[in-house]
């Protein structure tokens, strides 16, 4: 590991990125160049004092799952995720299906988003990066590990997904998730984590088990979902799905309908969104 030259690639590469490269509102006029340390620990859901002993040369070796955390963050292109590997004494990840580099492009569709929530998913449906309105609305999504990493595994093995959604809506949606996963591996049967992801939750959830053994297929491209939300309420918004050409990757958009009660619960959003990031001290993220 040259912890020297890990410590001064992460301080050049905060140092060219400003909060509207990375969807953070309200970044205004600043005495240094690019973002601060607690916005790059934030965006990859660390503490900002681990992210700081970091760009101090200091402290342990950074895990794969925290180097393709900040990866994203620091909004790096493939080549630079490599560097950041070598940097800290890892592999770089194979360059193979199921890749879970974000493109610097699909990052950036992300980033213009700014007053929606929105996320970029794999098509085992594990978020690989979310803009702060996802991240009021939905919590933090990044930051599990193993299986629980997928949603769809989460969904049918605990109650926090469930939660969320009312009582009346879950078949609907247990019924997405087990038609969206059987599409993944009806397009890369070879895949480990898609083939691990099924047998586990065949073992685990009756409910999986049924519904697989039903053999429906399907992407979703839209969608009407209502989200119980702790400080707005019942929120009903628009799911929309845009696909990557390979179709391994998506950005997933949640859009009002227009007059919709919606409209005024989504800016009440934002406000809490900002009011997250404008905390340094913030630190519900740790690594894990």
């Amino acid at each position: 590991m040259e912890r020297k030259d890990l410590a001064d690639f992460l301080r050049r590469r905060r140092a060219v990125l400003q909060p509207e490269n990375v969807g953070i509102p309200g970044g205004g006029r600043r005495r240094t160049p690019g973002l601060r340390r607690f916005e790059v620990a934030q965006l990859a859901g660390m503490s900002p004092d681990y992210y700081a002993r970091l760009e101090q040369a200091r402290g342990p070796q950074p895990s794969v799952a925290m180097l393709t955390a900040l990866a994203r963050a620091l909004r790096l292109t493939i080549d630079e995720r490599d560097h950041l590997f070598r940097l800290a004494g890892h592999h770089a990840p194979p360059r193979a299906g199921g890749e879970e580099h974000v493109s610097r492009g699909l990052l950036r569709l992300l980033d213009g988003l700014p007053g929606l929530p929105a996320l970029i998913a794999s098509d085992l449906n594990v978020v690989l990066a979310q803009n702060p309105m996802a991240d009021a609305l939905l919590g933090p999504q990044t930051h599990f590990r193993g299986l629980a990493r997928s949603c769809t595994y989460r969904w049918f093995t605990g109650t926090e997904l469930r939660g969320r959604h009312p009582a009346e809506d879950h078949e609907h949606e247990s019924r997405a998730q087990v038609d969206d996963l059987r599409a993944t591996l009806a397009a890369r049967p070879a895949d480990p984590m898609a083939n691990e992801l099924v047998r586990a939750l065949r073992a685990r959830s009756a409910e999986f088990d049924g519904l697989w053994a039903q053999h429906d297929v399907a992407v979703r491209r839209s969608d009407r979902k209502r989200i119980l939300h702790p400080a707005v309420g019942l929120i009903e918004l628009d799911f929309d799905v845009l696909a990557t050409a390979r179709q391994d990757q998506r950005l997933i958009v949640y859009s009002p309908a227009p007059g919709s009660a919606a409209v005024s619960q989504l800016e009440l959003l934002g406000v809490l969104g900002q009011e997250r990031f404008a905390v340094p001290g913030n630190d519900r993220h740790r690594p894990r």
